[in-house]
């Protein structure tokens, strides 16, 4: 059995989610190829509603792309037939090929606590709003005609919402696309999938386990099947036994990783670690390379917790922090904001790794942001004075 060194794993998963290489040259114009591209290497993107910066969605294709067309990007997305919005990771896209995969998934989803709630009290409530889709056409929950009140003034879905959810996530709705408020925008299945996706027989569910973790392994290059599973959001046992099933007909290798013992790592096969890293980007905190927190850890010694729902007197960080790749390491972390009223790029927080040069990483970090605000459209990036990277970026920024 091989061992890697932490050195070649970090540089495998950095060239097989599409990092390691760096972005385009600016001046080139990004089209659908290079949105394709950018799909192809994360498998799933990541849907959230937080807008404190952008949209979680947007970032993966910031760190892989740089500046292009955001109006343009979206509708491929959600117009195109290439991809659908459904639960995967957890809300993402991912390419229609993968929705057979997930029959089994729409199979088990058929009952539900949530739902039954709802139903004791009306029980024809998923036939009706089915069929009120099917006569209207694309609505959101605002648009039914009886929507139902929250039960709680941060919680409780109303039924309606409830309703449209459970048919999508059972396959009879699916979702057509998100509005300017990120409003979610249902209608019937056949309506939004391309029929020959809805023709495709689905594979066996012990089949479709293999095809999601081999999916999984090709974006992630290599992972303990914990990291790996969490890709598409599988239950660690099948996964396991799909990975298995994997090695013994060669289509993944069983690892180690020097630096984690005797943990089984899976390798692809037929991944490829760049020979020159040039990467330097933020990475949303919604990306795959920083999905399952002890992975980011065990691979970049970097320990990371997403800090929203954390009281703001209590965080360590900030609200919306990035981190900052430059080559193959996490270097720095960031607590930023786009202020729309004023144009600015607020960096709330920015905080050095220990052991990092701190003016080469300000220089770099520079760089970034005001890429960055460019493309946002903002037109100064602001340092407040927290963190011990604050001054030096604070600095770097009045060099540029």
């Amino acid at each position: 059995m091989r061992t890697l060194s932490l050195d070649r794993a970090r540089r495998l998963a950095l060239t097989s989610l599409g990092l390691a290489r760096g972005r385009p040259d600016p001046a080139r114009r990004r089209d659908t190829r290079h949105l394709r591209s950018a799909v192809a290497a994360v498998r799933v993107v990541q849907l959230d509603s937080v807008n404190v910066l952008v949209r979680a969605h947007e970032l993966p294709f910031w760190s892989r792309l740089g500046p292009h067309d955001r109006a343009h990007r979206d509708r491929w997305l959600w117009r195109s037939g290439e991809l659908f919005d459904g639960w995967v990771h957890v809300a993402s896209l991912a390419p229609v090929s993968v929705w057979p995969w997930l029959h089994h998934r729409r199979r088990a989803a058929r009952t539900g606590a949530r739902l039954e709630e709802h139903l004791v009290e009306d029980p024809h409530l998923l036939d009706r709003v089915h069929d009120e889709v099917a006569a209207r056409g694309p609505v959101s929950v605002l648009d039914l005609a009886d929507p139902g009140q929250r039960s709680g003034p941060w919680w409780g879905d109303p039924r309606g919402k409830v309703a449209l959810d459970h048919l999508a996530r059972i396959g009879r709705l699916a979702i057509r696309e998100r509005d300017a408020r990120f409003i979610t925008v249902y209608d019937l299945t056949e309506r939004v999938l391309p029929r020959h996706v809805l023709d495709t027989e689905p594979p066996a569910e012990e089949r479709a386990q293999e095809l999601l973790v081999l999916q999984a392994l090709r974006a992630q290059g290599l992972g303990t099947a914990d990291h790996l599973a969490d890709h598409h959001r599988q239950r660690i046992r099948p996964a396991r036994a799909a990975l298995e099933r994997l090695v013994a007909r060669g289509e993944a290798e069983e690892v180690r990783i020097a630096e984690w013992g005797a943990t089984p790592v899976y390798l692809d096969p037929t991944a490829v670690a760049a020979r020159t890293l040039r990467a330097r980007t933020l990475v949303s905190p919604f990306d795959p390379l920083v999905w399952h927190r002890d992975r980011t850890e065990a691979l970049f010694g970097f320990r990371y917790r997403i800090e929203i729902y954390v009281p703001e007197a209590d965080r360590v960080h900030g609200y919306y922090v990035l981190p900052f790749l430059l080559g193959d390491r996490l270097v720095a972390r960031v607590d930023l904001k786009a202020d729309r009223q004023r144009a600015r790029l607020l960096v709330r927080g920015a905080f050095a790794e220990d052991g990092v040069d701190a003016v080469q990483v300000a220089r770099e970090l520079a760089a970034e942001l005001q890429e960055l605000a460019a493309w946002l459209e903002l037109t100064e990036v602001e340092v407040a004075p927290r963190g011990d990277l604050a001054v030096p970026l604070a600095r770097a920024l009045r060099a540029a």
